[in-house]
């Protein structure tokens, strides 16, 4: 049957086309091999300047409240309205890189975001400032899932977990990256000139991405018709376990969005006071989290999927409990654990959509990007608003409730293998 009469995207026709992981003739990159090291150098920078402009002002949000005069909850929504514009993006983005290909599509997206973040510091009003994070948001959206679907086609299967955990490494250094210059930066000249640094570093990732990423030999142009996109749609929302997959995306990132946008904040304030160049340093634990995702392919190796996010759950939580006390060595060893336990299933959770998908890869990325951003986005708002209302206390209570929700999943998926595996030998005979 056709790809146009399954609803399926031509995806399915690059996939199947391409040798075997075990063969001797499969021309698709392997560490080690030609062009692994700039394809993932050039990933790690992406991913590197994504993070950074996506969550540019989080660090920032009490300059921004002082500035502006506005609650917490009111700030958060500079990150939330960049997260939710990738949220709702990345879907139409995704079958732009279908049609047009990976690199093109990351290549334009990281062109405007980065020239919108060259605006950013000239916002001249909370509201303004918000839409042009929405604006960045949309632009960033081409980015996420064009890069794992890159990697689906133009990696060994057996390396692809690796990759991707690469790539999410790239995140986090962005992520840490961004948040230390423009706690430093802020404290001596303002958050307008830090947003502006992280604006420039950005357009320097993105001009070595370009340079650096290999050249698509496996991609084969797939079809921007309303229908086959939307019957692809249709395939990937019906598999439960891709379901599964991007609800426990979605809750690990309702945990991590609720406790940096608010972690600024507790931080500040009594008993810590801490100064905002400080403040952005707490986000060096980052690094932890660089480690977390490009171990993630040993850690499934030895505790297979399920087994990972069970632990990369249990991690998060213990780290969230840990981060109630009033005390800060404790606090820093909570936000090691949580960040160490989200990035390790953020990698896990990601790459299992890459291996799931049979075709239209780039659309099964993309909800997963989506349904992640959505908690991200749903994170920072809920996160703040409990802060507003409990202070820290309801902050974790959010995150433990998403962590809950991981492991209900997990366990529901179990069962459900369990099940399938027991089905099997009967249809057999």
């Amino acid at each position: 049957m056709s790809p146009a009469s399954t609803g399926a995207s031509t995806t399915v026709d690059a996939v199947m086309s391409v040798p075997s992981a075990d063969s001797a003739t499969d021309s698709r990159m392997a560490p080690g091999g030609p062009g692994y090291r700039r394809m993932s150098f050039a990933l790690f920078l992406a991913g590197v300047a994504t993070f950074a402009l996506l969550y540019s002002t989080q660090a920032l949000l009490p300059l921004i409240s002082g500035e502006f005069g506005v609650a917490a909850s009111e700030a958060s929504w500079t990150v939330a309205a960049a997260t939710g514009g990738l949220a709702l993006f990345v879907l139409p983005m995704s079958a732009l890189s279908e049609r047009f290909g990976r690199r093109t599509v990351m290549t334009a997206s990281l062109a405007v975001a980065v020239t919108v973040g060259m605006l950013v510091p000239f916002a001249p009003s909370i509201g303004a400032l918000v839409v042009l994070r929405a604006v960045q948001g949309a632009a960033l959206a081409g980015l996420p899932a064009s890069a794992t679907a890159y990697l689906a086609e133009e990696v060994r299967p057996k390396a692809l977990v690796t990759a991707i955990g690469l790539f999410v490494a790239g995140n986090s250094v962005g992520g840490m990256s961004g948040r230390v210059i423009t706690g430093w930066v802020a404290q001596e000249w303002g958050w307008r000139v830090s947003v502006g640094v992280i604006g420039a570093v950005a357009v320097a990732c993105a001009v070595a991405f370009r340079a650096l990423l290999p050249a698509p030999r496996h991609f084969r142009a797939g079809s921007l018709r309303p229908r086959v996109l939307l019957g692809t749609v249709r395939d990937h929302l019906s598999d439960p376990l891709l379901r599964r997959l991007y609800a426990i995306g979605a809750l690990f990132m309702t945990v991590f969005g609720g406790v940096y946008t608010v972690i600024g904040y507790r931080l500040t304030e009594a008993p810590f006071g801490l100064p905002q160049g400080i403040v952005g340093s707490i986000f060096l634990v980052y690094l932890v989290g660089t480690v977390s995702a490009s171990t993630a392919g040993r850690l499934v190796g030895r505790l297979g999927r399920r087994g990972a996010l069970y632990l990369a759950g249990g991690t998060t939580a213990a780290g969230l409990l840990l981060s109630v006390a009033d005390s800060l060595p404790l606090v820093l060893l909570g936000l090691v654990l949580i960040t160490a336990g989200f990035f390790a299933g953020h990698a896990v959770a990601s790459s299992a959509v890459g291996k799931t998908a049979v075709h239209g890869r780039a659309q099964a990325a993309a909800l997963y990007q989506s349904a992640y951003y959505v908690g991200s986005s749903a994170g920072s708002t809920a996160g703040a608003m409990a802060f507003h209302s409990g202070g820290w206390t309801g902050t974790v209570g959010v995150g433990l409730l998403a962590v809950l929700g991981v492991v209900t999943i997990t366990v529901l998926g179990s069962r459900a293998a369990r099940v399938a595996a027991r089905r099997e030998p009967v249809a057999a005979h």
